[in-house]
């Protein structure tokens, strides 16, 4: 017997004249997503790390960091899960600016701080869903706003460029290899 077993709270016995309950296996149903074969893996790394070195190289043309970690997070959903609804170009940059909105709202009303910073992440969730434009990275944004208090007359456009150049990329790269899944699968 192991000592999972032992742990674990055991159903209490059955009546005799009461059918008995299905045996569950404690195992879902789904599947994890199949391996990517090596080609694949190279295409997406590739194209993910070409756009996000294209935003260190824009930033440092203008003096601005442009490269954020909710954008990297954003890359890698547009080239990994391409066909997924959060890396939709709807998602990416709606969500994203949906992200900054609530962030200089809350720091508007509640000032920088990691409470803030975490109602701010909670509220875009809600936010992001509530517009159908689910985007997790989106959230990040909103906690960087709220903990970098960054200029938003600097910002927003930088990150509305940026979502668009992700959007871009994710459209061009899926074309260069054959089999590779189509970006996007909606526009809007």
């Amino acid at each position: 017997m192991s000592t999972d077993f032992a742990l674990r709270p055991q159903p209490a016995p059955a009546a005799p004249d009461s059918p008995r309950p299905p045996k569950r296996s404690g195992r879902t149903s789904a599947r994890p997503p199949a391996r990517p074969t090596a080609g694949a893996a190279l295409h997406s790394i590739i194209a993910a790390t070409a756009v996000l070195l294209g935003l260190v190289a824009i930033g440092t043309v203008i003096h601005e960091p442009v490269l954020i970690p909710p954008l990297a997070a954003s890359a890698a959903l547009v080239h990994s899960a391409p066909s997924q609804p959060l890396a939709q170009p709807r998602s990416l940059v709606v969500g994203h600016l949906l992200g900054a909105a609530v962030g200089y709202g809350v720091l508007a009303l509640a000032h920088s701080s990691p409470w803030a910073a975490a109602v701010a992440g909670g509220v875009t969730l809600a936010a992001t869903m509530a517009a159908r434009t689910p985007h997790s990275p989106a959230c990040a944004t909103a906690v960087v706003v709220v903990l970098q208090t960054p200029a938003p007359g600097r910002f927003v456009p930088l990150l509305l460029g940026a979502t668009v150049l992700l959007a871009l990329t994710g459209f061009a790269a899926s074309r260069v290899r054959r089999g590779t899944p189509r970006y996007p699968v909606y526009w809007w």
